[in-house]
């Protein structure tokens, strides 16, 4: 969880995140100048890790007519020759998003301190039929069979249709609009932060974004700015006609999987070169006032970076899973083996500081009583609602009385035809006792097979909560503000809300030290 907190500041989105010369470099949108949205520019830290952040100075900031009103997200391109390009939105001085070029001012920079602005910004305007303001976020561009780059962005046309444009380059200065969209799906509405990757079937290996050819399938993602949700689908690519065909047209962009089923937005992913591996980062913003923000001098944060890969046992999903870096931060660990939590039952895991912790829990059900068909579909009303096989799982951020807590949970029902079909949810409904903090109940469908138990893993740290079901088929975020569960008064518990079976329980987890975040020390030899 990487926090804005250097001063009075709004952090959000992140834009070109890369890999250069042994740093990981992030760069967000950012106001320097107060906890809420306005003065956007790009902010800049690095890591070696993913996990300890050092900020840097400010990397764009506002100060030519095609971005004076913000300077807003974008993508890294790293070119064979090992040239950087940075596409980013700008906002003109009349209030137009148009396409801009940054690239490093010294590419043997390790820090890649400082960026300059091609002369001939910008070199992408909406085009005929697109509003002024329905043209924005550029992805990472990728190389076709033809030696031509590509790069797809987000927009809408007759003002429902969510879609993504295709543009072709050979020079990143000089770009052609393809005809028809790589893809459009009615009722969306506008599409920003696309993302487009390939992945591989045998889901072992992630892909360099130019990867092409058999094995291999392409996700493509979008965040809806009507909902404020990131959707993706998983199909196939045509790089001779530019077009995206999704496997299953009835979880199509936008209408099927999320990335995150929690509070969750805008994500991003880059193709790591150093370990070959596709990182995603996410933002999750406040549900808390604007008052509460200004109060506290931030708002905002990116979870744990992820890894992404396909699924090859469904078929369907993607997994995420947090980066392996965060296992550096795990210290003293703790067993838990076949606990029995019984139907209704509460059951308190005594492990000392609960605030900062690395859980794996897997269970195992014992029907008592044939399950009913007529239950109440997806999560219900939280962990309150009871069904025959669920809910059951973690209170975590919870006091010792019960008074605040935050349920993740399974919740297994009988579908009409027989089958079991599972939600894997998040109740935020009682994870607070302020009053002006937006609390629901967040989750989706998780496919569990057949030879498989329930598992979860969930990272705490205090605020924000990070859920992940059956390897991460289903991840949920979440941003918590506990009144009374902080500190040494946080608590841990099973818990079988159930009314058929007995669950057993197995956990290990770790407690968990905290990331560095802070200025970058230029004055010492030693980072």
């Amino acid at each position: 969880m990487f926090g804005a907190k250097n001063g009075m500041c709004f952090y959000t989105v992140v834009a070109g995140p890369l890999y250069h010369k042994g740093w990981y470099h992030l760069f967000y949108q950012y106001n320097p100048d107060s906890a809420i949205w306005g003065n956007i520019t790009w902010g800049h830290a690095v890591s070696r890790d993913l996990i300890h952040w050092l900020y840097l100075p400010l990397a764009l900031v506002p100060d030519h007519w095609y971005d004076i009103k913000g300077v807003w997200t974008g993508s890294a391109t790293i070119l064979p020759d090992g040239q950087i390009i940075m596409l980013y939105t700008g906002e003109t001085n009349e209030s137009v998003q148009v396409q801009n070029i940054a690239y490093p001012a010294n590419l043997s920079d390790p820090l890649l301190l400082h960026w300059l602005k091609y002369s001939g910004n910008p070199v992408m305007v909406p085009p005929p039929g697109v509003k002024p303001d329905d043209f924005r976020d550029p992805t990472t561009a990728w190389l076709g069979p033809d030696g031509t780059w590509r790069l797809t962005m987000g927009s809408k046309f007759d003002t429902t249709i969510g879609i993504s444009l295709v543009y072709h380059t050979t020079n990143f200065r000089d770009y052609e609009l393809l005809d028809g969209v790589l893809h459009a799906v009615p009722g969306t509405g506008m599409w920003e932060c696309v993302d487009f990757y390939p992945v591989a079937i045998n889901g072992s290996v992630a892909l360099d974004t130019s990867s092409l050819g058999p094995g291999i399938k392409h996700v493509l993602k979008a965040s809806l700015d009507n909902t404020k949700v990131d959707h993706y689908a998983i199909g196939t690519y045509d790089p001779i006609t530019d077009k995206w065909t999704p496997d299953n047209q009835e979880e199509d962009v936008g209408i099927g999987l999320k990335v995150d089923y929690g509070r969750y937005y805008a994500s991003k992913t880059f193709f790591d070169q150093h370990k070959q591996r596709r990182v995603l980062w996410g933002w999750i913003n406040e549900t808390d006032t604007e008052t509460a923000d200004l109060k506290k001098g931030w708002a905002s944060l990116q979870t744990i970076p992820r890894t992404v890969l396909y699924d090859n046992k469904t078929g369907t999903n993607l997994l995420q899973w947090p980066v392996e870096e965060v296992e550096s931060l795990r210290l003293n660990s703790t067993m838990f083996k076949e606990v029995l939590v019984e139907p209704g039952s509460v059951v308190p895991l005594d492990i000392g500081t609960t605030t900062q912790l690395d859980i794996l829990a897997e269970f195992e059900i014992e029907p008592l009583i044939p399950s009913t068909t007529n239950e109440i579909d997806d999560c219900g009303d939280g962990a309150v609602d009871r069904s025959t096989y669920g809910p059951f799982g973690l209170l975590v951020i919870a006091d010792a009385s019960l008074s605040e807590l935050t349920p993740i949970y399974f919740r297994p029902l009988n579908a009409s035809d027989g089958s079991l079909k599972t939600y894997f949810c998040t109740d935020e409904t009682r994870s607070s006792k302020a009053s002006d903090v937006f609390k629901q109940v967040y989750g989706g469908k998780v496919p569990v097979l057949d030879d498989e138990n329930y598992n979860m893993r969930v990272l705490v740290d205090h605020s924000i909560v990070e859920s992940f079901a059956q390897g991460g088929r289903t991840v949920i975020s979440s941003r918590i503000y506990p009144t009374e569960a902080i500190y040494g008064a946080a608590r841990l518990f099973l818990f079988n809300n159930a009314t058929g079976v007995n669950v057993k329980a197995t956990l290990k987890l770790w407690e968990l030290n905290s990331a560095f975040i802070r200025p970058f020390p230029f004055e010492s030899d030693s980072v």
